[in-house]
């Protein structure tokens, strides 16, 4: 299966370092994925967005991958609930780092 990637149209002004967010609870839908939301810094533009998207997309049972740099905030769903590590690990692969669930 391969993930699909949405990517939203390159913002190119403004910071991508939104403040910090709250710890949460990834949310499964009624078809069994997990939607998980997370914060990450360093993100300013579309080929930021399509690094991390790229990156998170290569792991095991992730569907879909919708970063914004805007907010810095990171959806990603995916067939189980991910190991936080290894998105980390991907993250920083793409030259950002995670700050947390949002």
């Amino acid at each position: 299966m391969t993930a699909q990637t949405e990517l939203p149209q390159a913002e190119t002004t403004g910071s991508c370092c939104g403040g910090g967010g709250c710890s949460s609870t990834p949310a499964a839908d009624a078809q069994g994925s997990v939607t998980t939301v997370y914060q990450v810094t360093g993100m300013s533009c579309g080929h930021c967005e399509g690094a991390i998207s790229a990156e998170l997309s290569e792991l095991p049972g992730v569907t879909s991958v919708k970063a914004v740099a805007s907010t810095g905030q990171v959806t990603v769903i995916s067939d189980a609930e991910l190991d936080d590590e290894a998105v980390r690990a991907a993250i920083d692969e793409a030259g950002y780092e995670l700050t947390g669930r949002a």
